[in-house]
């Protein structure tokens, strides 16, 4: 258990559905927020609202002051040796995009190592912009339980690789991705390397330094934060390669009727008016994590794991998929004989909310050969007498459904 009940930091948690308590499961889709980051980004709106860096007047100074804060507290957050390093995007979605389409050093011929597993995020950009410059996408194969071959990636890797993009942590398997060997291995060969930490900063220390990747991307919503902000974060040299995509305002240092001159990191990869009261929230969410300890909340649900994993086990015709050993706070699964969308719409009768579908992970289906699945995710909120009531709502619908089949 955490030391302190922190339930009472999160008033979402306080409700009902369907006349039961809410047990919130969906976290791996998007987490609930805390009073403290609420406060924080009212208190931006209420106190201090105006635009960035360019005014000189106090509120400008004040909203420009609590914006490059959150920068700092980002960059420290994931160990950036600069907060110049640290690119505010929408989400994890657009940072990866902001690499795929701003690299200006792709040439026909060469590959890209993705995994089968992938959210749509780091799958889908990477086809697009194979097609638009003649690149090939190679993919890992894959170990019976989901984790990666090792030897068999390594055999991937050659000349003509220039990027390797993997997710930290699955999203539908909840495997824990080796990426430190991943980047060590691409780095041989002189690949650039993007890990998706969608599901990895927000459950667990992520130190740049120490997996020396050349790009990681997240979310602010699935820690804490609000939605509309997330992070890119680059090596300094790596960012120095991505030519701006978005133009306008604020990212340009000088222009005239016919040219303009970009400003530097990471100002002229952040066109327009930024997410504010966003980034002012995740700076807020990070100094709530960073209270808790990021060590205590891996031990944390290591133990919602190991608590669900037997109880789950003990219900008739229900199938885990992913690692039998170590994984992240998730779990999909299905119950024989019963469509997923079935088993989350009961679960939600009993105040249950899960996920259902293939979680933008369509391909990591497919290679689980199912068309859907059910997952249930965890975070620091959530309580064993939550995994309990899951189990049970689970068991009245392998009960439902058995009597209507």
């Amino acid at each position: 258990m955490l030391p302190v009940d922190l339930r009472g930091d999160f008033p979402i948690l306080q409700q009902t559905v369907h006349g039961k308590p809410l047990v919130y499961l969906d976290n791996a889709a998007t987490t609930q927020k805390p009073v403290a980051v609420l406060e924080a980004i009212a208190g931006y709106y209420r106190r201090d609202n105006a635009n960035v860096h360019r005014a000189i007047h106090t509120l400008g100074e004040r909203a420009t002051a609590r914006f490059e804060e959150a920068r700092h507290k980002v960059a420290a957050f994931i160990g950036a040796p600069s907060p110049a390093q640290c690119i505010f995007v929408k989400n994890t979605t657009e940072a990866i995009n902001l690499v795929a389409y701003s690299y200006k050093s792709w040439r026909t011929g060469d590959e890209i190592v993705l995994t089968p597993i992938e959210h749509h995020s780091n799958l889908v950009p990477w086809q697009q912009v194979a097609r638009r410059f003649g690149l090939t996408l190679r993919f890992m194969p894959l170990l019976p339980d989901g984790h990666i071959d090792m030897e068999g990636y390594k055999k991937l890797l050659n000349d003509r690789t220039r990027l390797v993009a993997v997710t930290h942590v699955s999203n539908v398997l909840g495997t824990i991705n080796p990426v430190r060997d991943i980047v060590a291995a691409a780095h041989q060969v002189g690949a650039r390397v993007l890990i998706d930490g969608a599901q990895s900063v927000p459950h667990m220390p992520v130190r740049v330094e120490e997996l020396d990747c050349d790009y990681l991307a997240f979310s602010g919503h699935k820690m804490c934060g609000p939605t509309g902000i997330g992070v890119l974060y680059g090596k300094m040299e790596a960012l120095e390669e991505l030519e701006p995509f978005l133009f306008g305002g604020e990212m340009i240092a000088d222009v005239d009727l016919y040219s303009a001159r970009w400003k530097e990191l990471p100002w002229r990869l952040e066109a327009g008016t930024p997410h504010i009261a966003g980034a002012i929230g995740l700076g807020a969410a990070i100094d709530y994590l960073s209270r808790i300890g990021m060590a205590e909340i891996v031990r944390y649900e290591k133990e919602l794991v190991d608590y669900a994993r037997p109880r789950l086990q003990e219900l008739e015709g229900l199938e885990i998929y992913g690692p039998r050993g170590e994984r992240a706070g998730l779990f999909s699964f299905n119950l024989k004989g019963i469509h997923p969308h079935d088993v989350a719409t009961l679960l939600d009768q009993e105040g249950v909310a899960v996920r259902a579908g293939h979680h933008c992970a369509q391909p990591a289906a497919n290679w689980l050969q199912v068309p859907a699945t059910v997952r249930a995710s965890f975070y620091f909120y959530n309580t064993f007498e939550e995994i309990d009531a899951l189990v049970a709502a689970l068991g009245k619908a392998r009960e439902f459904f058995g009597h209507v089949s």
